[in-house]
């Protein structure tokens, strides 16, 4: 097998492979998944957890400036 045959199989399967992501990505059966996964940033979860308590980041921030010797605590 020389090089230009190889080269056209790698060519024939990347194009193949294109063709099959791309019928999966705009396949009627995936629709309902994508626009599921499109509204996923603005979902309400109310059941999270704060992921930073205000009191103890400005505990840290005034030992911060005391370390640094700014006197403006």
């Amino acid at each position: 097998m020389d090089t230009g045959t190889f080269r056209g199989l790698i060519t024939l399967f990347l194009i193949v492979a294109f063709i099959g992501i791309f019928l999966w990505a705009y396949s009627k059966r995936r629709k309902p998944d994508f626009d599921e996964a499109a509204n996923l940033p603005f979902a309400d979860n109310d059941d999270e957890q704060p992921t930073s308590d205000k009191h103890a980041s400005l505990e840290h921030e005034a030992d911060s400036r005391h370390d640094r010797g700014d006197k403006n605590t």
